[in-house]
């Protein structure tokens, strides 16, 4: 994502620091009198639902919603889709409301419905005034335990998620993601796209978005949750009274952990105008002690996008090297976590075609000196640059309450802030120096690559040069 340096006070390309008068004291509030942090509090109902909600003081609004443990990963692939194709139906009419009345509903009380499905989890949730939210929770159990699957929506819809997958192939960067999972998690659902393939898009039948109701919309799996102006008791209650009948259901999904498969797939199409490359290694589960180690290490090789104003400034080194050669448009370092495995990698785009050779080569010399050659300055700032990210994601009700469906899924309880800073501050120099050389170096690698690609080196000579350092 690109960003600006502001310069305040900045005239005549100069930065102008106000001064402080020799007199004036600074107005310092002790800790004691700030105000205490808002509390998740999480209870369950007897059939297993949990309830997490966080209060968030002097806030009119809110957002409620229900976080479902399955997604595209709890398919199959004679229903892959199925979790996608629900999230659009959900909004189509239950078997009290029509899809206008609905609509209608959610706009007189000034609302705003959505939902999304990832790999592992699919939610719905409402934005609304806190007093509306004993509504939304009604209008939430209505549209997931009553929706109607009209036959004629159903065909209906099936257009409109064709169009949406013509979109999606249009965001490169979802494309290459795309098949970076298929070809790391070859023959697991976790290799499958969200939206299916366009067969199984044309073919899916109401029985098959039943069957898939059946299986995975059960109280252990799911959790609703409400951040903002609301009450915990009042959630408590009205969770139980539209939610308390929901079958109780067997318990967390067991996946299969997938093999690491390192391979490429690679696309040249020359007349893109850039190309669009991932290199990426298996990375360790939400649970795994290395976890954090892993995101502190990506990180420390950070991003960067010709757009910024810091150019050859910054503190990356793979960073200064890229703008200084011109070798890329832009790079982004990612983990990418779920149950029990994930991805290690880095996401690049270049218009300097003829280099990829060099710029590929020089993303694997960057991991390897996470190996032998980090510093303690290299951890720090990449500790303080993730503990930023991570607290200034939280502004709003909704991603507060993502945050919040998401650990009680994975964890069961919500980390506070806080808990996730003091655990990243735990992280030392010597854990992220041993997970480099773990997990990066000499380690197989999942390689896709669409566009003018034809400098891309062969994946022999990536795997080779994984490991040319010896210590």
């Amino acid at each position: 994502m690109a960003s600006r340096v502001l310069r305040p006070f900045a005239r005549s390309g100069r930065v102008m620091i106000p001064r402080r008068s020799a007199t004036t004291t600074p107005n310092v509030v002790p800790p004691s009198a700030l105000p205490p942090a808002p509390q998740t509090r999480v209870s369950y109902l007897p059939n297993g639902l949990a309830v997490a909600t966080e209060t968030i003081p002097d806030l009119q609004t809110a957002t409620v919603g229900v976080w479902i443990d399955a997604g595209s990963r709890a398919e199959r692939q004679a229903n892959n889709g199925a979790a996608h194709f629900l999230e659009h139906m959900a909004f189509k009419g239950t078997k009290q409301r029509s899809q206008h009345d609905l609509e209608v509903h959610v706009e007189n009380i000034g609302g705003h419905l959505n939902a999304y499905t990832s790999r592992e989890h699919t939610v719905y949730y409402a934005k609304m005034f806190g007093s509306d939210v004993p509504d939304g929770i009604g209008i939430l159990s209505d549209i997931l335990q009553n929706a109607s699957l009209d036959p004629a929506a159903i065909q209906r819809e099936r257009q409109v998620i064709l169009r949406e997958q013509e979109e999606i192939d249009k965001q490169m960067d979802e494309v290459v993601f795309d098949h970076l999972h298929a070809t790391a998690f070859q023959g697991n659902s976790l290799g499958y796209t969200i939206l299916g393939p366009r067969d199984n898009i044309l073919g899916l039948s109401k029985n098959d978005l039943e069957s898939y109701i059946k299986e995975n919309y059960t109280a252990e799996r799911m959790c609703i949750v409400a951040a903002g102006d609301v009450d915990h008791d009042s959630i408590v209650k009205h969770a139980q009274k539209h939610f308390g009948g929901l079958r109780k259901g067997s318990g967390r999904e067991t996946y299969v952990r997938p093999a690491f498969t390192g391979s490429d797939i690679i696309f040249r199409q020359d007349d893109m105008n850039a190309a669009h490359i991932a290199l990426a290694v298996e990375s360790v589960g939400w649970a795994h002690p290395d976890h954090w180690p892993l995101i502190v290490a990506s990180s420390i090789v950070g991003g960067w996008d010709r757009t910024l104003g810091a150019q050859q400034n910054l503190s990356s080194p793979l960073a200064q090297l890229v703008s200084s050669e011109n070798l890329a448009n832009s790079f982004q370092s990612f983990n990418t976590t779920y149950t029990d495995c994930g991805l290690f990698g880095i996401y690049l785009t270049s218009s300097a075609t003829s280099n990829l050779d060099k710029l590929s080569f020089d993303v694997i010399k960057e991991w390897k000196r996470l190996a032998v050659g980090l510093t303690e300055a290299d951890v720090s700032r990449g500790k303080q640059r993730l503990k930023s990210s991570i607290l200034l994601s939280l502004d709003g009700t909704t991603p507060i309450a993502e945050d919040i469906g998401r650990q009680i899924l994975v964890h069961g309880q919500r980390k506070s802030p806080g808990e996730v800073s003091r655990e990243i501050d735990a992280v030392t120099f010597a854990d992220v120096k041993r997970v480099a050389q773990e997990y990066l170096y000499d380690q197989d690698l999942a390689v896709v690559a669409i566009g003018p690609v034809e400098s891309v080196p062969d994946y022999v000579r990536l795997r080779s040069a994984m490991n040319w350092l010896r210590y």
